[in-house]
């Protein structure tokens, strides 16, 4: 009488799914990041080589105008409009409002922007860029 050997299960595993998973991860999170988008503008000239982390972008252009993220608003709306934008971001993630002022905008109107930003216990960051 003839007896069948048993099968046994094999304990490997293939990683070539684990790599397909791990690709279409990373398309997901580049796909669906939050790129920075600013305006490119004549910005004053650094020797900094910091570059830190921008949740929330205020520029302010030479003609007096001014946008928060992309959208135009006015001086008066300024706080209302950067605790808007702070109460969207997850709450365990601190709040920084990065300066994008137009060489030979007066410093008056920055001025106003970090105090704005200091109110709501915002770091405020000035962009430049780098001499050449």
């Amino acid at each position: 009488m003839g007896m069948k050997k048993r099968s046994k299960v094999s304990a490997e595993f293939s990683m070539a799914s684990l790599t397909d998973i791990i690709f279409l991860l990373l398309i997901f999170f580049m796909l669906t990041a939050n790129f920075v988008q600013i305006k490119p503008f004549d910005l004053p000239e650094s020797d900094s080589k910091t570059i830190a982390p921008t949740n929330i972008v205020v520029e302010l252009e030479k003609s007096g105008s001014m946008a928060l993220n992309g959208k135009k608003i006015s001086s008066g709306a300024l706080i209302s409009g950067l605790r808007n934008e702070r109460n969207q971001l997850k709450p365990n993630q601190k709040a920084s409002v990065t300066i994008v002022a137009e060489k030979g905008v007066a410093f008056k109107r920055v001025a106003k922007v970090m105090e704005s930003a200091a109110k709501l216990n915002m770091k405020a960051i000035l962009a430049t860029q780098a001499k050449s």
